[in-house]
């Protein structure tokens, strides 16, 4: 697959060790030769608990080196209209693809970008099968396995915020943000 750009974007609320996963593996996978990571400034489907530039401070730390910047558009497929990428691949999970019929314009999204979908071993490809069938162009996405890894965020904040440590499941850049401004301990 010929790809120059990779967009991953999140909350990032905070960066774990599975993005940072997910990244290599898609640089790996795809011989990315630029990743831009975009730490949404307001997420349309979640809450988010520490503030656009603090966020932007720990994906900075958990990529250092990775074009790092905020994203202002609440919908992706505002960015990809906005933006002057030229047929990026659009990182995602596969918990995220399922969800994919239900963000806004859809098939515009995969008119200006193809996706690219990081399943775990033992992933029930059937879970997935709906929303490909349902999509009008699916050679535009590609599947890439990545091994399990057990951080989520919301988890991650509860540990800051009880003082637990963070070691082996944020990059220590991250870890040392977020004990030595004790970010997350209102959680």
């Amino acid at each position: 697959m010929d790809v120059e750009t990779a967009l991953f974007g999140g909350a990032f609320d905070p960066p774990h060790l599975g993005h940072v996963a997910l990244a290599a593996e898609a640089k790996r996978s795809f011989g990315l030769d630029r990743l831009v990571v975009l730490v949404s400034e307001r997420p349309g489907h979640k809450e988010v608990h520490l503030s656009p530039q603090v966020r932007l401070e720990l994906a900075r730390a958990a990529f250092p080196d990775e074009d790092v910047r905020l994203d202002p558009y609440p919908r992706t497929v505002e960015l990809l209209r906005a933006e002057p990428f030229d047929d990026p691949l659009f990182l995602l999970g596969a918990d995220e693809f399922r969800d994919f019929l239900s963000w806004a314009e859809p098939e515009v999204v995969l008119e200006l970008a193809r996706l690219g979908v990081a399943t775990r071993p033992g992933y029930p490809a059937e879970m997935l099968e709906p929303v490909l069938a349902a999509l009008s162009r699916p050679e535009r996405v590609v599947f890439f396995e990545l091994a399990p890894h057990p951080a989520a965020s919301r988890d991650l904040r509860a540990r800051a915020a009880a003082g637990a440590p963070l070691d082996g499941l944020v990059p220590p850049a991250v870890a040392e943000l977020i004990g030595r401004r004790r970010l997350y301990a209102e959680a």
